[in-house]
Parts: structure tokens; sequence; C-alpha cells
């Protein structure tokens, strides 16, 4: 049996912590990192969340949301507030975020066209897709 390769999980880690990185780097003169940009851009466009529902449309799991949620609330970027059911707590953008996103968007919108100068976006569109289908196989 041939030499399989590097191995294609471990390589797209990489390249998924390479790019983290790249964003972070540009967004941190802002004070944000790429996950808390993302979660600020959620909220600004599907409105005040549940921690779950948000965590859900970012792609992170709960406790993950949470640490993110802890720097945003600190600097008053996000509001937590309770929900209907008193168990769950709602996330809300506050002005002070809306005023981040503002400031930030530029150097976000500088590494999305250096990114898609390489990359091909719809390729990492049909990639995620296929992935996510053979989840039932």
């Amino acid at each position: 049996m041939g030499d399989p390769g590097p191995c294609a999980c471990t390589t797209l880690r990489r390249a998924t912590r390479a790019v983290t990185a790249l964003y972070d780097a540009a967004l941190s003169p802002m004070g944000l990192r790429i996950t808390q940009f993302s979660v600020l851009r959620i909220l600004e466009r599907r409105g005040p969340l549940t921690i779950t529902a948000l965590a859900a449309a970012a792609a992170l799991d709960r406790s993950t949301m949470g640490r993110n949620l802890e720097p945003l609330s600190r600097r008053r970027l996000v509001k937590l507030l309770s929900g209907e059911d008193q168990r769950e707590r709602v996330v809300r953008l506050t002005p002070e975020g809306r005023a981040a996103i503002r400031r930030a968007l530029p150097r976000w919108e500088g590494m999305q066209r250096q990114f898609r100068s390489f990359v091909k976006i719809a390729s990492i569109n049909r990639l995620v897709d296929r992935f996510e289908n053979l989840k039932g196989v």
C-alpha cells in the first residue's frame, strides 16, 4: 500500500488555524478576534438570540460561545438578558457593539479581499456542503 500522504483533517485544521490567525491579526487593532466579530455580525443580522441559537448560528458549542461572550459583555458590546424561560439567556447587540462593527468592518473587508484573491469561497462552500451531506451516510 502506497503512502497516503498527509492527513486531510490535520491539513484542514492547520489551514483553518492559519486563516483564523490572519483575521485575528487584522482585527487586533480593534480589540476583536474573528470569532467575536462574527458573533457581533450574527447579532446585527438576526437580532437578539438565545445563547444556544447564537452558538448554532456561529457553529460553536454553547460553552465556547459563553467564553466568547464574556469579553464582549465586559466591553458592553453585547448585553445578556433573561429569556422567556428563566434558564435561557438572550444576547442583544448594543449601540457600542454596532459601533465596534463599523470600526472593524474595513479591516475585515480588507482581509476578505486578500483571502479571496487566492481562495475561491465557492470551492470552500462546496467542500462544506459535501462534508455535511456525508454526516448522514
